[in-house]
């Protein structure tokens, strides 16, 4: 346990040290320290009204980014008439924001049981569904199967489980593995033959092969190959991997693909110096490779979903921490009242996440600290040697672009509790839509009764 935790202590101390020098170093270049930065979507005065009813820290996502992103993705793949995203709900499973983006038209990606559970509670069912799972226990393919969903296999032995599980549906995935290294001309790479998901090109041509003679009418083909990509070559490239095959699986198996899901991997700048992706130059470059590869052979009716989480959530979250505690020894410490608990990311595999210090947008970024919360745990840092303003105790810290995978990965080490989810109205009003948990929360799965029954 000591290993692993010093290896994850110097993957942040590294990562976070060398992105600051170049961050510190390439602002400096541009006009000064503070030239280059990421606007928080509340300001101190909004923050100071919302602790009145919600103590930090807390999770706050914006309703109108979301829905103006939902917008520009429709936008940008409108030319494909079956054109849908099915949002990654391991991302941000809250059934208010689920809510926000089934009104944009937006689908779910599920993975498990509950998340299939609270889509079904938010009105999601049938087509509205996509379940890709893998060590899939029989009674998650049962819940899907009775929900209606586009189930995508993982595996090739998964057609023999599903059929014993719950029976063969109409319509069914496939999950490609192309094996080896996924290089692009960019910085992109990533290594498929090392993932432990999907199935290999023969493997895929046998599969529908077999599905076909058990009598399913419609097929789909899914891969995903790098994760949060900065580039819009990403989507084009992966498109052209996947249309390939389907032109494949046609010439050998009969099958026309209806649907071809490009999963996610459309990232987020989480660093100030990357620009964004441009998701209608995605689009555009996912078109073009539909027009090259698919058309001409025959398949210009091929429906494109994607699965997006970071990318249409991420940049519309952040957490409000506060700095309790100042501390002076071999470094300068800022303790604030969040944790791993609340975002794991940092602590887990040192990575970076912007800070703003409220009220202090243009102050100058003259002092090194390490940003810290309060687990017995020394890699519980949201930051390290990082350049900010001279904050003071009572200062509101707004930790950037944690709206996808923030507090959904937290946890209750030490027995901390989450914290609450809130929402920003298109009309300026803040609405929790979770609360914070309490202690009675952490207790409710133990039986004290039976544990003291003989006290």
């Amino acid at each position: 346990m000591h290993i692993c935790l010093l290896t994850n202590l110097a993957k942040v101390l590294i990562l976070d040290i060398i992105l600051n020098i170049f961050y510190t170093s390439l602002a400096t270049k541009k006009k000064g320290p503070n030239s280059m930065k990421k606007i928080p979507f509340v300001t101190k005065k909004q923050v100071e009204e919302i602790v009145k009813t919600y103590p930090t820290p807390f999770h706050i996502y914006d309703e109108k980014a979301i829905r103006e992103n939902a917008r520009k993705l429709k936008t940008a793949f409108s030319w494909n008439k079956g054109f849908r995203e099915y949002f990654a709900v391991k991302a941000t499973p809250n059934p208010f924001i689920l809510n926000i983006l089934k009104e944009e038209g937006c689908g779910v990606d599920c993975s498990s049981l509950t998340e299939l559970m609270m889509s079904e509670a938010c009105g999601f069912k049938g087509s509205d569904i996509m379940f890709s799972s893998n060590v899939t226990p029989a009674c998650e393919y049962k819940k899907a199967k009775e929900l209606g969903a586009y189930i995508n296999l993982d595996d090739i032995t998964h057609i023999s489980f599903l059929k014993e599980a719950a029976g063969i549906p109409d319509t069914v995935f496939v999950r490609y593995n192309p094996g080896g290294i996924f290089k692009m001309g960019t910085d992109i790479m990533d290594n498929p033959g090392d993932a432990k998901y999907g199935m290999t090109k023969e493997q895929i041509i046998e599969a529908v092969s077999e599905l076909k003679t058990m009598g399913v009418k419609r097929f789909g083909i899914h891969s995903f190959l790098a994760s949060n990509t900065v580039t819009n070559e990403y989507y084009p490239t992966l498109a052209g991997i996947l249309f390939d095959l389907a032109v494949e699986v046609k010439e050998k198996t009969g099958v026309c693909v209806a649907f071809i899901n490009l999963s996610g991997g459309v990232g987020i700048p989480y660093t100030p110096d990357k620009e964004p992706n441009n998701i209608t130059v995605i689009g555009e470059g996912v078109r073009k490779q539909f027009e090259k590869i698919l058309v001409p052979k025959g398949l210009g009716d091929v429906a494109i979903f994607t699965e997006l989480g970071r990318f249409m959530l991420g940049p519309y979250g952040g957490l409000v921490t506060k700095a309790i505690h100042q501390k002076h020894i071999y470094k300068e410490y800022i303790g604030v009242d969040a944790c791993a608990v609340n975002l794991m990311r940092p602590a887990m595999y040192g990575a970076y996440h912007h800070i703003t210090v409220l009220g202090k947008e243009d102050a100058p970024c003259d002092c090194k600290y390490d940003v810290t919360g309060s687990l017995c745990e020394n890699n519980d840092k949201f930051a390290v040697d990082r350049m900010l303003p001279k904050i003071d105790i009572g200062d509101y810290l707004f930790i950037h672009d944690t709206g996808a995978h923030g507090f959904a990965m937290g946890y209750n080490y030490n027995g901390k509790l989450k914290s609450a989810e809130l929402l920003l109205k298109e009309d300026g009003t803040v609405q929790m839509i979770r609360r914070a948990e309490t202690p009675q929360d952490y207790f409710a799965t133990f039986d004290f009764c039976e544990i003291f029954k003989n006290n």
